[in-house]
């Protein structure tokens, strides 16, 4: 999915040209009907008159429907590829690096209408992939997991990325796009940890819920070395004591 960058609902910028107000309302407006009606179904006309200007506006601002379409997954939010820097930096602790990772992926579920639009347009986007997907696959799931994985390995001491690390990984994004599918359901059973104003305490919970995991997998891996550790001291034990007898 798209997250990423900091998204200011129109109504809280100040200073708007009038044109830079049209290229927003234009991405609202397609937003909104992309993800009610698919890109096929969808017209610009349509478009354009839900954001009350006209086609030529679209060309003007966008080029034609398939970069609207396109700008619909990245503008809101921006990338997930945008966080890599944040997240990834070298100088973070591992818990200073998972709080900017789920911070900047949850960021978005402050901004609750956007929020409903942009998940079902994604969905749309699985079920009936377009021209996006390709694109959408490597700066949204491939970049963000494998400089998670990176990220992983630094701090865990791991030389290199085996298929548990990336396992890791995944299950780590896994309580992002928890966070994101599962809106309704907690909206129903626990209302009060559905509004915007309890991401950030999810961030911290998922943070120490991530370093449990981390830790779960270090422990693993320690317990899973220590046979081969006994079986090579045995053999040298075996191997030295057979040279003595000769």
């Amino acid at each position: 999915m798209s997250f990423g960058a900091h998204f200011i609902p129109a109504a809280q910028r100040t200073a708007r040209s009038d044109g830079e107000d049209t290229r927003v309302r234009l991405l609202h407006a397609a937003l909104q009907l992309f993800s009610e009606k698919g890109f096929a179904q969808t017209s610009v006309r349509a478009i354009a008159e839900a954001a009350g200007t006209n086609v030529a506006a679209i060309a003007y601002h966008f080029g034609d429907k398939a970069r609207l379409y396109t700008a619909t997954f990245y503008e809101p939010f921006g990338s997930g590829s945008d966080l890599i820097p944040v997240f990834a930096d070298p100088a973070l602790t591992l818990q200073q690096a998972l709080a900017s990772y789920f911070g900047g992926f949850l960021e978005p579920l402050k901004h609750d209408d956007l929020v409903t639009q942009s998940l079902r347009l994604h969905v749309r986007e699985l079920l009936d992939p377009t021209h996006v997907w390709p694109e959408l696959i490597e700066r949204e799931c491939r970049a963000p997991h494998l400089a998670l994985v990176q990220v992983l390995c630094r701090h865990m001491g791991v030389a290199e990325a085996d298929d548990d690390m990336h396992r890791l990984a995944f299950s780590l994004a896994g309580l992002v796009m928890q966070m994101w599918t599962q809106r309704d359901p907690l909206q129903a059973i626990a209302p009060q940890l559905a509004g915007s104003g309890a991401v950030d305490e999810w961030v911290d919970r998922l943070t120490g819920y991530a370093l449990s995991m981390v830790q779960g997998e270090i422990a693993r891996r320690q317990a899973a070395q220590q046979p081969a550790r006994r079986t090579t001291s045995r053999n040298s034990r075996t191997s030295h004591k057979k040279e003595s007898n000769a």
